[in-house]
């Protein structure tokens, strides 16, 4: 009897234990989560594809940024994303957008969900731009036209103000480097008054320039103790691959090379902003004349190659270009390295292309005349043009198939003079073409003393005008032939990419500040 009442108990107490309420809350759960999946697995995924990822949002991007990506959470169908993929600036408030303007143009590659736009040209600066992305649908193996439409996305990126720096001419201003940012219409003086600016160069994160400048009162004595500087110039562009970088009040000036035992000649910073080079002669012994290697963070080094003249360190970084003897001799930026290369006949360098694959260079030829050559990596040497006056400078626009120079030409008359003008090379011109590849923009003045800068982007030069006099005692301000520095104005010249030489009528520029010699930041 005993043993008939425990087999009998069993199922009871199993049967209250399975009627419990957290029991039966849990079968209802399952039963749900059942239901659900079963739904999903009849009716497939109906969540939408959506962009996960934008390289730039709310980035600042300049002319060495070239190309963004977007990550996708699936699989893409390439045409509906191309076709449906806007780029345009953000205008301002209030201002309705035309229904023409164009879009931001550039190719796109895909590697699985990631689709890469790479820019045809430098974006211009100044700008806010949006990124929007709606209606493009996802891709189904096997189905070309069907899949479900993405979620709408929308985005923005930032170009970096247009600014550029300036030597000032007038008042307080004399001799003191300036930032002029022209998107904010705001100037700020940078170096303080008693140091007399004489060349600068910027830094690749415009966040930093490197001039060099005498003490006010031996540059009025005529001596020669240039020391080199950086100072901050306040700005802070956050770029793709930084996260924040640290604001940095204007002004604040870091000694980078004294002058007591060496006077420091021209200098150059490599594109990185890593390395220095600078041209020295010792002050007791004029024999010891060369160049010095600066790198970031670290103590000058001479690099005790043979002597030369002017030089540019390429666009690597790794190595430069010097004016020796009867040539232009390409080094690399270490000690007692062999030259990479030799080029006899030309006598100076004038500008990099952007890729470095390119450079202009001048040669003097024996008929009194110069010629501009287009020298390659490959050993190619294109005569560009022939002329009986001079050629100052040339810089290559962004999209390498241009040109912009500063040239003068011979006047006849009793006297010899030279007219310059900035003119636009076009490097596509077919060698046997009849059209000359120069197109004269803007006459200038009689005066050799110019400077000459293009913006980053491409859409603009920026350029001086000086008037000079025989110098006196209490002068600072003076050329490289020792003439007082009067006065000097800036000028914008907006460039058209339509230019041809066909175009008859001139480029107009446009009077923007006084001063001189003027760079426009990266």
């Amino acid at each position: 009897m005993p043993t008939l009442i425990v087999e009998m108990s069993a199922p009871t107490v199993l049967s209250k234990k399975f009627l419990q309420p957290i029991d039966r809350l849990a079968l209802i759960i399952m039963v749900v989560l059942s239901l659900l999946i079963g739904i999903v697995l009849l009716t497939g995924d109906t969540t939408r594809p959506r962009v996960r990822d934008f390289s730039w949002q709310d980035k600042y991007i300049s002319a060495e940024d070239t190309a963004f990506i977007l990550t996708f959470s699936r699989p893409m169908n390439h045409a509906s994303v191309k076709a449906n993929l806007k780029i345009t600036p953000v205008l301002p408030e209030g201002e309705v957008s035309p229904s023409d303007v164009p879009p931001i143009e550039g190719k796109i590659s895909w590697a699985g969900r990631k689709m890469a736009y790479t820019l045809l040209s430098p974006i211009p600066y100044g700008n806010d731009y949006q990124v929007q992305l709606q209606g493009a649908k996802e891709k189904i193996p096997g189905v070309e036209e069907t899949g479900t439409v993405m979620e709408p996305f929308q985005a923005t990126f930032h170009s970096r103000d247009r600014a550029f720096a300036y030597i000032g001419v007038e008042g307080e201003e004399q001799g003191r480097l300036i930032l002029y940012n022209l998107t904010q219409q705001q100037k700020t003086l940078l170096t303080p008054a008693d140091l007399v600016v004489l060349d600068f160069q910027p830094y690749p994160g415009s966040d930093r320039i490197l001039f060099s400048a005498n003490d006010r009162q031996n540059q009025a004595k005529g001596l020669l103790t240039a020391q080199l500087y950086t100072v901050t110039t306040g700005l802070s562009f956050p770029s793709p691959d930084q996260r924040s970088p640290s604001q940095q009040t204007p002004g604040k000036l870091d000694l980078v090379l004294d002058s007591q035992n060496y006077q420091n000649l021209q200098f150059d910073l490599s594109r990185d902003g890593q390395i220095i080079v600078v041209q020295r002669v010792n002050r007791e012994d004029p024999a010891d004349f060369g160049l010095w290697m600066i790198p970031a963070d670290g103590e000058p080094q001479p690099l005790e190659n043979q002597p030369g003249g002017e030089f540019l360190i390429a666009p690597d970084s790794a190595s430069l270009a010097v004016a020796q003897g009867q040539g232009v001799a390409i080094l690399p930026l270490n000690a007692d390295a062999e030259p990479l290369d030799f080029l006899p006949k030309f006598g100076q360098i004038l500008s990099f292309a952007r890729d470095g694959a390119s450079a202009t260079m001048v040669k003097f030829n024996t008929d009194y005349t110069r010629s501009l050559f287009l020298v390659n990596n490959q050993g190619t040497e294109e005569e560009l043009l022939r002329t009986t006056g001079s050629i100052v400078n040339c810089e290559f626009a962004p999209n390498e198939e241009t040109l912009y120079c500063l040239l003068t030409q011979l006047i006849q008359g009793e006297e010899y003079r030279e007219e310059p003008f900035i003119a636009a090379v076009n490097l596509n011109t077919e060698p046997d073409s009849e059209e000359s590849p120069v197109k004269p923009l803007v006459v200038l003045p009689e005066q050799r003393d110019i400077q000459l800068s293009l913006s980053p982007d491409g859409l603009a030069l920026l350029f001086d005008q000086v008037a000079t006099r025989p110098a006196s005692p209490i002068d600072s301000l003076r050329n490289d032939e020792g003439q007082a520095i009067a006065t000097g104005r800036l000028w914008l010249l907006p460039l058209d990419e339509s230019i041809t030489s066909e175009t008859p009528v001139q480029l107009q520029p446009e009077p923007l500040l006084p001063g001189f010699l003027p760079h426009w930041l990266p």
